[in-house]
């Protein structure tokens, strides 16, 4: 799995003009999946991004995860992450699961991140064409592959 963690001071998603899901302060996530991809992926990502220290403590350091700065967080998928440009100018995504592989897993995340969140999140929905605003805070981006681990 890969995804982009963005701090933001707000996000939401929209769907056929209709508002699909919105936070205030938190994280939006992208998330795409991988055909590879495992519950074992699921757990270390989800862990991950709960507990990674992006959000300012009262010196302005950033020493909070979502958890601790009360943050909530929008996921939405998106497959071209794993966009590969190597050869010529339009990008392949033979690396994306496809969605028989890809849904039950982005399903099974999407349980995960609330249980570790430990309250419910917001989605977009796999496989729509999707409009996302944000403001991003800081700006703060980070970029995650649970295959590389780093």
């Amino acid at each position: 799995m890969r995804a982009v963690i963005q701090r933001v001071s707000r996000a939401g998603v929209t769907i056929q003009n209709m508002v699909k899901g919105r936070i205030e302060k938190g994280l939006l996530v992208l998330l795409a999946v991988e055909a590879t991809d495992n519950s074992e992926d699921i757990e270390w990502l989800s862990g991950k991004i709960t507990r990674l220290r992006i959000f300012p403590d009262d010196q302005g350091v950033m020493n909070r995860s979502v958890l601790e700065a009360g943050g909530e967080v929008l996921l939405v998928s998106q497959f071209t992450l794993f966009a590969s440009t190597r050869k010529g100018n339009r990008p392949s995504y033979s690396r994306s699961a496809p969605p028989p592989i890809a849904i039950p897993l982005y399903e099974a995340f999407i349980q995960k991140l609330s249980t570790d969140l430990g309250k419910p999140i917001q989605t977009g929905e796999f496989g729509a064409d999707m409009q996302v605003d944000l403001i991003n805070d800081g700006p703060v981006t980070i970029i995650i592959d649970s295959k590389m681990r780093e």
